[in-house]
């Protein structure tokens, strides 16, 4: 009787989650609210998908997307390999992970970056209603949850690069991984620092003509509402220091640690961006869809910010990069899940481009990831 009584919650639970699933995925989220520029068309790829926040593409056209804390610690799979432009089928590959934000595909195997490990799911394309057991890639990253969830992406050296935030506001730390880009080999070996004085990156990609590596940076709290600008860094080479916790986009020192030091001795950003946009995935746009002005582009998905008084970013913003080692200011590509009175109804957290050109907007807070498109 007791088994029936739990079997029954059970069931009932599962069809509440059916139920409340359905009707998010029924319901009209307000995309025509988004406005984008003339030509170009947003709609719902899913709306499905708890916690959504960094994608990758295997060679097959499967999206796999990672969550924080939303998800649950799910990794989720998305196949597509027919230019779908809505999600047919989702599958669930694992649960219960330690904030399993980054996912990235290489030689047909799934990695995804916990707070202190790197796991790997091999053959997952064959096995994505059976997933493999995960296997450990690297599991002495550190254990600090703040800024730790981690965006993942292979390098075109072939190795895989990995962020390690700062776990403060603004802090010096004896252990240097703290607030850097490590990279290591498929295998976990030779881990290694890439860049540093990086307080929190979660996007970075790398320039498809001169194959050197961009990132986003989000900035310190506590200045004021206008500082500092989050920043879009290049880092051509192994080595560069940008920066932190000394001092902040193009040579604003630290009030606590800036004295003594001079911004000549760090590496100024390639573009400031808005102030607490929380800027976060970023891609090169390398699609034949958009028109020619898009191509080689970087497009930012900016989270918003929590903690200014008149709240801005939750939108997706375009980088025009010049002669490919520059970059012009920042404009507005897609805005309106911030509302009038302030109160956004979603949360950009990473774009991805498809194989037929499109663009995809993850989206942590609706749940959601979004399709644009465009047709003259």
């Amino acid at each position: 009787m007791v088994f029936r009584r739990i079997h029954r919650a059970a069931l009932l639970f599962c069809l509440a989650t059916t139920i409340l699933a359905q009707s998010k995925g029924d319901k009209t989220l307000p995309v025509n609210t988004i406005k984008l520029p003339h030509g170009f068309h947003i709609a719902v790829y899913t709306a499905d998908l708890p916690g959504a926040r960094s994608m990758t593409l295997s060679d097959r056209g499967t999206l796999y997307v990672g969550t924080r804390d939303a998800g649950g610690g799910s990794v989720y799979a998305i196949p597509n390999a027919n230019k779908d432009t809505v999600a047919h089928k989702i599958y669930t590959i694992i649960r219960g992970l330690h904030m399993p934000n980054g996912v990235a595909f290489k030689n047909g195997t799934l990695y995804v970056a916990e707070i202190s490990r790197v796991v790997r799911f091999d053959n997952i394309e064959s096995r994505l209603a059976n997933p493999p057991d995960p296997v450990v890639v690297n599991d002495s990253f550190p254990t600090s949850e703040a800024h730790g969830w981690k965006f993942i992406r292979f390098g075109p050296d072939g190795k895989l690069y990995i962020p390690v935030g700062m776990p403060c506001n603004v802090c010096l730390q004896d252990d240097k991984r703290f607030g850097t880009i490590l990279r290591m080999n498929t295998d976990g070996t030779a881990l290694e620092v890439y860049a540093s004085g990086v307080r929190n990156s979660v996007g970075f990609d790398w320039n498809p003509n001169t194959k050197q590596l961009w990132f986003t940076d989000n900035g310190r709290d506590n200045l004021g509402d206008n500082l500092p600008p989050d920043e879009l860094n290049r880092a051509p080479r192994q080595g560069m220091n940008f920066g932190f916790p000394y001092f902040h986009g193009n040579g604003i020192p630290d009030p606590q640690f800036g004295k003594g030091h001079t911004m000549s001795e760090f590496t100024a950003p390639a573009v400031e961006l808005g102030p607490h946009v929380a800027s976060l995935g970023m891609r090169f746009y390398t699609g034949a869809m958009f028109p020619k002005e898009y191509q080689n582009q970087i497009f930012i998905a900016e989270h918003g910010s929590w903690n200014r008084s008149i709240p801005i970013g939750y939108r997706v913003t375009l980088v025009h990069v010049q002669n490919d080692t520059s970059a012009a200011k920042e404009e507005i590509f897609a805005e309106g899940w911030l509302q009038s009175n302030g109160r956004p109804w979603g949360r950009p957290v990473d774009v991805q481009v498809m194989s037929d050109g499109a663009l995809l907007v993850s989206d942590d807070y609706a749940g959601a990831i979004y399709r644009v498109s465009y047709r003259k």
